[in-house]
């Protein structure tokens, strides 16, 4: 009888010790969201407060207000 080898064709995440960790993460996925979601919705609101200025810093400021630099300089 030829023993049959595995070559690695199969995912590790569709093996057994995979769908025990895919399992295990949601269901505590699921019990932080439940216990959580009051926490993380009550601090949304401030949260978007305090990534305005943040987003401002790195999106450039104002944005473009005008042109090139020549057509600041003939400008007056």
């Amino acid at each position: 009888m030829v023993a049959k080898k595995n070559l690695g064709t199969g995912s590790w995440w569709r093996s057994r010790s995979g769908l025990v960790l895919i399992g295990f993460l949601a269901i505590a996925a699921f019990f932080l969201w439940t216990e959580h979601r009051a926490h993380l919705l009550g601090i949304l609101p401030y949260a978007l407060l305090l990534l305005c200025p943040l987003l401002h810093l790195f999106h450039g400021g104002h944005g473009g207000h005008g042109g090139t630099d020549d057509q600041h300089k003939n400008h007056k």
